[in-house]
């Protein structure tokens, strides 16, 4: 069986996009075919660094990247484009999590395998959109904080289960509905469609972090809705924003406890 470790790291560093889908896909059916696995064997992980990624966009803070309304074409593309950012990102950050913590069981290889897999689809859905809004990938300014995070969580499997899915990705859960809303005066339907089917799935992802961030906590003893406070509060002080998709939190693996202490942490 060949090492799915280091076919993660390869995806990782694949620097054009079209490339990075490409192994991306057939990682993922190799994994299911059977033909990759976890090797102990493996070298352990290099620190991390940056992903590959192509030349554009240009990352910038996030408070520098423009703010531009829906009503016109060049609107929704920068929308469509700082999606697709995103889940170009979530491919990054989901084989990271492959590559970069050993010894966790099949299922966590899997569910964040098959993250990567859906995201790549994302994107390549995104980039589509933005052809015909007559753009592409790289053609706007972006920011890069998600990978920020996981450069700060690279230390931790519980920290990173915690942070980046159940905080930065679960973002997307909370603003995609005002979004779609926002869409639907303008009559884009096309991207409303698209938005939808990431909405759908990104419940599942967020639902994985959840998963693996609790099996972190009984594996480290430790009890998760306190952990996930404190690592809000060390990595997030008051950076923490709502307002909060309750339903689909729920669905993705919160409790009703943990958004009452979300709500109150927000509102601090």
């Amino acid at each position: 069986m060949n090492d799915l470790h280091a076919a993660a790291k390869t995806c990782l560093d694949a620097a054009d996009p079209v490339e990075k889908l490409r192994l991306t896909h057939e990682t993922w059916q190799a994994l299911l075919a059977g033909e990759l696995g976890p090797d102990a064997g493996s070298p352990p992980p290099a620190p991390i660094g940056a992903p590959g990624r192509p030349p554009r966009p240009r990352l910038v803070p996030a408070r520098q990247v423009p703010q531009r309304g829906l009503g016109t074409p060049a609107g929704r593309a920068a929308l469509v484009h700082a999606v697709a950012h995103i889940e170009f990102n979530a491919i990054n950050l989901a084989w990271d999590a492959v590559y970069r913590f050993r010894g966790m069981p099949a299922g966590y290889y899997r569910d964040w395998a098959s993250c990567a897999h859906d995201e790549a689809r994302h994107f390549a859905m995104l980039a589509e959109r933005l052809a015909e809004l007559d753009h592409a990938y790289g053609d706007f300014d972006a920011h890069n904080g998600l990978w920020e995070m996981a450069e700060k969580t690279a230390h931790h499997d519980t920290a990173r289960m915690a942070l980046v899915p159940r905080v930065l990705e679960a973002r997307g859960l909370d603003v995609t509905p005002g979004i779609i809303e926002r869409l639907t005066t303008v009559g884009d339907t096309r991207t409303i469609a698209i938005l939808e089917v990431i909405l759908r799935e990104e419940v599942a992802h967020v639902a994985a972090g959840t998963r693996w961030f609790h099996w972190c906590c009984a594996r480290d003893g430790v009890e998760p809705r306190d952990t996930f406070i404190a690592l809000l509060r060390q990595y997030m002080g008051p950076g923490l924003r709502g307002p909060f998709n309750h339903e689909a939190r729920l669905r993705a693996g919160f409790d009703a406890g943990e958004m009452d202490r979300l709500l109150e942490l927000a509102n601090a």
